[in-house]
């Protein structure tokens, strides 16, 4: 049986854009090419694998299962790539790093920033997902590094290398009008009088928020939920308006605190943080560019809002 990685690649291209037009778009090359290198893969394995009654590209049982095996063999492929291009003692290459929405929105830009300015000739590509979404991505060999603020899926637990190795502190804040803003702290009770704005209930940080509250007596079912938003950016714009308070993240609101838009308000009791964790799959080989971000950058989070790190470990040594 014969056939090569560059029929693999179509293939997938053509599964992932849905027909073989587009397929040929992304990869420039012809149609009748894509075509051809199909047609030559079907007969050397001896069955179909698309079905073409439809206009979409559609596979078969036996394109399925050559599907599963062709990423599994370009994921080696790619990692055998930069294997050797490590040899070149980066002067070259790419690092891919996948992170849950707050950490990958304000966290990790910064210390991309750290890694760029001593690497200037990696190429950094930042996915920012999930926390779930995340760590699929590193079980499968998309993401080199996954950096979440969430807990991971069960499944991947035994599967993935999971290092909690800092945590962020969570806020109350408040518009710069508020009148809270008169008292230096407030009760847990005094939060059932309030309007809130939160991130909707799928999200990982309405999930820590709510499990802290409770654990802090605090009953989240009564508390007034005025607005559910899908971001952190329009919790805060929301929160500048002065339509309600909200518990975010101290990382993602630097810049307002230090401009005196928004403000932090002590609940009195009550102290609110969630861990970080760095995930990677200890099965896959870790580029050295994802070896160096891991030991010598990560180190430096604390840097960053109320970041605090945790003891090192062997793991992050």
């Amino acid at each position: 049986m014969s056939f090569n990685l560059e029929q693999l690649r179509i293939l997938q291209a053509i599964v992932e854009q849905g027909s073989f037009k587009r397929a040929a778009e992304i990869m420039y090359i012809s149609q009748p090419a894509v075509s051809l290198q199909i047609q030559n893969l079907e007969r050397t394995l001896g069955v179909p694998i698309f079905n073409r009654a439809g206009r979409k590209a559609e596979l078969t049982q036996a394109g399925k299962l050559l599907l599963d095996y062709a990423q599994r063999l370009l994921t080696l492929a790619e990692e055998a790539r930069r294997a050797i291009e490590d040899l070149d003692r980066l002067h070259g290459g790419s690092l891919t790093i996948g992170a849950s929405q707050t950490t990958g929105t304000y966290l990790m830009p910064r210390l991309i920033g750290l890694f760029r300015a001593q690497f200037p000739q990696v190429t950094v590509q930042l996915h920012v997902l999930s926390t779930r979404r995340t760590a699929f991505g590193v079980a499968e060999g998309r993401f080199d590094l996954g950096i979440v603020g969430g807990e991971v899926p069960d499944e991947l637990e035994e599967r993935l290398e999971v290092v909690p190795f800092a945590e962020d502190a969570l806020a109350l804040v408040v518009s710069a009008d508020h009148e809270l803003n008169n008292r230096a702290q407030v009760t847990k009770e005094d939060l059932y009088g309030l309007k809130f704005i939160a991130l909707d209930p799928g999200s990982t940080t309405r999930k820590v928020v709510d499990e802290v509250l409770k654990q802090a007596g605090v009953d989240t079912q009564v508390l007034q939920i005025e607005m559910e938003l899908s971001s952190i950016e329009a919790i805060k714009t929301a929160v500048q308006a002065g339509l309600g308070v909200a518990f975010v993240s101290t990382t993602a609101i630097d810049k307002e605190l230090q401009l005196g838009i928004l403000r932090k308000v002590v609940v009195q009791g009550l102290a609110m943080r969630r861990s970080i964790t760095l995930l990677v799959d200890p099965n896959r080989y870790l580029p050295r560019a994802a070896q160096i971000f891991r030991k010598d950058i990560l180190p430096h989070a604390d840097e960053f809002g109320s970041i605090t790190l945790k003891k090192p470990d062997r793991e992050m040594e």
